[in-house]
C-alpha cells in the first residue's frame, strides 16, 4: 500500500513542485484559454476533488486557485491538475511542511477553558453558524485590489502559536493579534459583504466579511460593532471598535483570514495575494 501511495505522487513528473506549510495557502496560476476543470488529490482525499477557481485579479488571460493546508490536519502531499480542451494537463505537486510556530502560555478565567454546561449549547450553535458561512461560495469578486491591515498597530501574537491556557494545551492561535486599546477604530481589510456581526462566547464581539470566492476576513473581541449582516462595506470603512470581549487576557484585535477552505495565516495570505496583484505583466 505504501508503494501505491508513492506511485500516485510520483506520476506527475512534469509537475511544478511547491512547498505548503500547515496553516498557509498557496495561490496557483493557470491559463484561462481552453480550461475545462481543475482537480486536486491529496493524502487526505479518498477521490479526486473538483476545485472552484477565480479570475486572476490582474491578468484576464489567467485564473487562480487558492489552495490551503489546514493547521490541525495538514496536507502531506497533493497534486493539483488543470485540464484543457486540447488535452494538455498542467500540474502542481505540493509537499506539506510543518512550518515554524511558537508556544504561548496564558492565564484566563476558568470558565473560558471549561465553560459551564449552560453555555455549551450556545458555543455549539456559534461554531455551526460560522461553519455554514464558510461553506457558502459567493461566485463574485467582492474585494477591491490589495488587502490592507485592519489597523496600524504592533502585532502582539502571531498566527499558529500553540495556546496553553492555565497550563493546558487548549488550541492554536487561528489569527494575528494587534495591539489596540478599547475603542480603537477597526477598518475592513477589503471590500465585501458582512456575513456575521454579533457577540460570541469565545470571540466576543465578532465581524466576518465575505470577499468572494471563499475568502473571508474576521475581526474578534470587539467592544462595539458598527455594521450589520448583509451590509456591503468598502475597503477602509470603519466596521467596529476594538475591545476585550470574549476569551482574552486584555484588549486587542484578533484578525483572521479564512481562504481555500480553511483558516490560514492572515499576514502570509495578504502578502501573497498583494504580490499577485502587484506582479509585473
Amino acid at each position: 500500500m505504501k508503494w501505491l501511495v508513492f506511485l500516485f505522487f510520483a506520476l506527475p513528473l512534469l509537475a511544478q513542485d511547491l512547498n505548503i506549510s500547515k496553516g498557509q495557502a498557496v495561490i496557483l496560476e493557470f491559463g484561462k484559454k481552453g480550461l475545462e476543470k481543475i482537480e486536486s488529490k491529496s493524502n487526505l482525499d479518498k477521490k479526486d476533488k473538483k476545485q472552484r477557481f477565480m479570475l486572476h485579479p490582474k491578468d484576464d488571460n489567467k485564473v487562480i486557485l487558492i489552495f490551503s493546508s489546514s493547521y490541525r490536519k495538514p496536507i502531506k502531499e497533493a497534486v493539483v491538475s488543470a485540464f484543457y480542451a486540447d488535452g494538455e494537463v498542467k500540474k502542481y505537486h505540493l509537499l506539506g511542511v510543518e512550518g515554524s510556530y511558537k508556544v504561548e502560555k496564558l492565564t484566563v478565567a476558568r470558565n473560558k477553558i471549561k465553560p459551564p454546561k449552560e453555555v455549551q449549547e450556545r458555543i455549539r450553535k456559534e461554531i455551526n453558524e460560522a461553519n455554514q458561512i464558510y461553506a457558502t461560495f459567493t461566485d463574485e469578486l467582492l474585494y477591491d485590489g490589495e488587502f490592507i491591515k485592519p489597523l496600524d498597530s504592533a502585532i502582539t501574537s502571531e498566527f499558529g502559536t500553540a495556546r496553553i491556557f492555565n497550563n493546558t494545551l487548549a488550541s492554536y492561535h487561528s489569527g494575528t493579534d494587534f495591539r489596540a486599546k478599547v475603542g480603537t477604530p477597526i477598518v475592513a481589510a477589503n471590500s465585501g459583504i458582512v456575513r456575521l456581526a454579533k457577540d460570541r462566547y469565545y470571540a466576543g464581539g465578532s465581524v466576518i466579511i465575505d470577499h468572494g470566492f471563499k475568502i473571508f476576513s474576521q475581526y474578534y473581541h470587539l467592544s462595539e460593532i458598527k455594521v450589520k449582516p448583509g451590509q456591503r462595506v468598502r475597503k477602509g470603512d470603519v466596521i467596529a471598535l476594538s475591545g476585550d470581549s470574549g476569551r482574552v487576557t486584555g484588549a486587542h484585535l484578533h484578525f483572521g483570514i479564512f481562504a481555500g477552505g480553511t483558516q490560514v495565516d492572515p499576514m502570509d495570505f495578504i502578502k501573497k495575494f498583494n504580490s499577485l496583484i502587484n506582479e509585473k505583466q
